[in-house]
């Protein structure tokens, strides 16, 4: 089992670009595939590129469902096109690690997040997002993926 260590970092609120959907767990990778490509395209079209590697956000809505936006951080806010809109990262205390593996692993970084958090008498504070620091098109071993897992949070 892999060791999480935990970063902790005072973001600034992140412009990004996003596509949306809300899926059933089993749905989000297969949909997540096809969506980088699409942002970074109507981004291009626009005179913009993205400022950093992809990420999902999970807003969780029902049982085993959730709000995923999923796109890429960019310089400044964008005007919604082809279905792709503005939203932000927001900005705060936050604790992160990365977890190295396939993404249906994750869930010890998860973990570990959250631990640290409570250990040290704070409470999650919003939606946790992943940032694709690996491709799998140009790394197709997923023992080999990295990504990071941010989590924000405040100490009581």
């Amino acid at each position: 089992m892999q060791t999480h260590e935990i970063q902790l970092h005072n973001r600034n609120e992140q412009p990004t670009a996003v596509v949306e959907a809300t899926l059933p767990v089993a749905q989000i990778g297969p949909w997540l595939s096809g969506q980088y490509g699409t942002v970074a395209k109507t981004l291009a079209a626009h005179g913009q590129a993205p400022i950093g590697p992809p990420f999902a956000r999970y807003h969780p809505v029902a049982e085993g469902r959730f709000r995923v936006e999923a796109g890429f951080p960019v310089a400044t806010a964008i005007e919604a096109a082809d279905g792709v809109r503005p939203s932000t990262l927001p900005g705060g205390p936050v604790a992160a690690t990365v977890h190295i593996g396939p993404y249906d692993a994750m869930e010890s970084a998860y973990g570990a997040l959250a631990s640290w958090v409570h250990e040290h008498d704070g409470e999650l504070a919003g939606d946790a997002w992943e940032v694709y620091l690996t491709s799998p098109a140009e790394h197709p071993d997923p023992s080999t993926w990295r990504t990071e897992v941010v989590q924000p949070y405040r100490i009581h």
